[in-house]
């Protein structure tokens, strides 16, 4: 499999971009370094009550966020300048119908690394939604230390979503993509 060269951004969970400007490659031993902190700070932070943590040094900083920090927040309604409906009541609110729960199980990468859909850019992408998907079957390719690593499925099922985007890193037990038995 080829070498990526076209990485000079790499998202990092949590919403933070790393730029590819200080020359080192993404595998240099400064990344797998930070990689590694990053994950035992992850790790620190699922096992604490916090929902963020920050963390700077010098001119490196990097922050951290649970999912639930991320959650949107229902906004409170509007309140609006118009007059009742006719017959003086105003219209009561219809609860959303619940959607479907789907018993889902997720694909998770099983080491740190960057995340790619396909083995190259102009190749179609190893799994797409919709598609059903074996156990042992290839979804992706995480590359690590400048090795491409074949990421095969421990799930059987039709995949209902590509969780991990190609190019950008992703954290190991992090999830690939989701099936439905």
């Amino acid at each position: 499999m080829s070498e990526r060269h076209d990485e000079p951004r790499t998202q990092l969970p949590g919403g933070v971009t790393t730029e590819g400007s200080t020359g080192h490659t993404a595998t240099s031993p400064e990344t797998t370094s930070l990689l590694r902190l990053i994950d035992k700070l992850g790790s620190l932070l699922e096992r604490s009550d916090l929902v963020e943590l920050e963390v700077e040094a010098g001119e490196t900083g990097i922050v951290l966020r649970k999912t639930a920090a991320l959650a949107p927040i229902a906004a409170a309604p509007a309140a609006t300048g118009t007059s009742a409906p006719e017959g003086g009541a105003a219209p009561a609110a219809t609860p959303a119908e619940p959607e479907p729960v789907v018993a889902t199980k997720s694909v998770k990468a099983p080491l740190t690394g960057v995340f790619y859909a396909a083995s190259s850019p102009s190749s179609p992408p190893f799994v797409t939604v919709g598609q059903h998907v074996a156990i042992g079957q290839v979804i992706g390719l995480i590359e690590a230390m400048k090795l491409f690593n074949e990421i095969k499925s421990d799930q059987a099922g039709r995949c209902v979503r590509v969780v991990a985007e190609t190019g950008k890193l992703v954290k190991a037990k992090q999830p690939l993509i989701e099936v439905e038995p």
